[in-house]
Parts: structure tokens; C-alpha cells; sequence
């Protein structure tokens, strides 16, 4: 099958197991954020690896599932576990999962990741809404545009939505959730950063940097979907000249499961707002 059968395959499929569901908000959980979905109610869950198609997610900390359901009293479709490049899925596998929800309905997308602060004011568990980012890893867009889903050139001048970000940034104060705003770069991986990596950055204007999401931001607003996108700090770049710095996957899995509450309280009055 191309790239248009291959979504509108899954997108049918996913469809046929809704229920009569009609998903509003799509939701990507990053790396050790999946406990958001045990808030989903009435969840109805539906893995990859019976979607016709799809990829399956390998990395730590993803389980692999859509669950769809209420949070927030809206209808939401929550990826249990992302699609990631370094794990050897061609670029359009790893977005598959955004245009599937686009095709099925959703309005607005939420996506969240696991990242190591550049900004050294930062601290582990520290939440940052993502204002913009700089993509490292290929465009999503790369190869013949997929028209039904929107133009050739697609501005990325607001690539995270304001009005968005402004609730986010209200609702934070009033529940005294500290939150940062900066700037996500994505690289490929699967390797963690080097301390020179880190310096340049931050000298280039990054506040984290992690291994997935900018492409599922490309191709929502490719979609004409808005995006409200939220890291969760998990470690901070070392110093070039600390000797006993390792970076450790299993304790990134752990700082994003201790903040994921505060996100998920976030999360879930945004998605109440709409």
C-alpha cells in the first residue's frame, strides 16, 4: 500500500472499534507519561499491534496503545506510547499515528515528551510548555505533499497555539503548578546527548532537547491542527568537565512518572477549556 492507503486503512479500522465514539482531542504521551491515561474514563483500548499497518512502539516506557475515552468531559484519543524515528520506522510511520487522528476527527492535538534541560536554571521535574522548536530530525513533509491533508508549504510561524499556551499558563497559577516555557530541540537518537551537544543547544536558543515530537507537531499544523505541547524536564546537561556523569534511561523514566500528576492535573482543565 502508499502513504494514503496505509492511513486510510488504519484510520477504518481504528474507527470500526470506536463505538460510537467521535474522538475530539488526541493526546501523545511521552516517555514515562502514560499514567495520564489511567484518568481517561470509560477507557476503550485498542493496541498497535491490531491496527492494520501501524508500527508498534519499542522504546522504554511506551506501551503501545490508543486509549479513547473522557478526560476533562471531552472525548480524547491518547497514544499510551509514541513512534519514534530511532527506531528504524520510516518518517511517515512515524507520524501515521497523528494523520490517523486527523482522519477520524479530532480538533486539537496535545503531545507531551521526556527531556533533558540545555537551561541550566532549570531543575528535574521542573514542566515546560513548549513556545516553538528547532527540528533536527528529517521533515515529515520530505517527498510528494499528501493533499488531502494540506498544502506543499505550510506556515509553521505559530507551530504551538497561543491561545493555548495563555489558558495553560492560567490555569498553572491557579493550581500553583511552577511552570517554564522555552524552546524543544529534536534529535534523532537513540544516543544521549554529549556535553558539547548540550553547549551548542543552548547557544542555538534550546532550552530541552529530547528524540521525537517535532515531527507530529509538522504535520498536525500540516493538517491545520492546533498544538499545545508540554516537556517534562528528567535531567539537566552536565558540566563538560564532570567525570562521573552518566545518563541513565531508566531514571528518565522515573522523573517523568513523578511529574506526570502535575501534568495530568494540567492537562486535563485545559482540555476542559476547549
Amino acid at each position: 500500500m502508499n502513504t494514503l492507503e496505509t492511513i486510510y486503512a488504519a484510520s477504518e479500522y481504528v474507527q470500526s472499534r470506536l463505538e460510537g465514539r467521535q474522538p475530539e482531542v488526541g493526546i501523545v504521551l511521552g516517555s514515562g507519561l502514560g499514567k495520564l491515561s489511567d484518568h481517561i474514563q470509560d477507557p476503550l483500548v485498542i493496541p498497535y499491534r491490531d491496527i492494520p499497518g501501524f508500527p508498534v512502539s519499542t522504546a522504554i516506557g511506551h506501551k503501545g496503545n490508543f486509549i479513547i475515552g473522557q478526560l476533562g468531559g471531552k472525548c480524547v484519543i491518547a497514544m499510551q506510547g509514541r513512534i519514534h524515528y530511532y527506531e528504524g520506522y520510516p518518517m511517515e510511520m512515524v507520524v501515521l499515528p497523528i494523520r490517523l487522528m486527523k482522519v477520524i476527527g479530532i480538533r486539537t492535538l496535545f503531545v507531551s515528551n521526556a527531556a533533558g534541560a540545555t537551561n541550566l536554571s532549570y531543575k528535574v521535574g521542573d514542566l515546560m510548555i513548549i513556545k516553538d522548536h528547532i527540528n533536527l530530525i528529517p521533515n515529515p513533509l520530505i517527498g510528494p505533499n499528501l493533499d488531502d491533508f494540506g498544502p506543499r508549504f505550510p506556515d509553521m510561524t505559530r507551530p504551538y497555539d497561543p491561545e493555548l499556551i495563555r489558558r495553560a499558563e492560567a490555569i498553572a497559577a491557579e493550581e500553583d503548578i511552577l511552570l517554564r516555557k522555552g524552546v524543544y530541540v529534536a534529535c534523532s537518537g537513540p544516543c544521549y546527548e554529549t556535553p558539547a551537544e548540550y553547549k551548542y543547544f543552548r547557544l542555538i536558543g534550546a532550552d530541552a532537547v529530547g528524540m521525537s515530537t517535532t515531527s507530529e507537531v509538522v504535520v498536525a499544523r500540516h493538517s491545520g491542527i492546533p498544538v499545545f505541547g508540554m516537556s517534562v524536564i528528567t535531567d539537566v546537561a552536565p558540566s563538560s568537565d564532570d567525570e562521573e556523569y552518566t545518563t541513565d534511561g531508566e531514571a528518565i523514566v522515573r522523573a517523568a512518572d513523578a511529574a506526570a500528576d502535575k501534568m495530568t492535573r494540567l492537562f486535563t482543565r485545559l482540555i476542559a477549556s476547549l
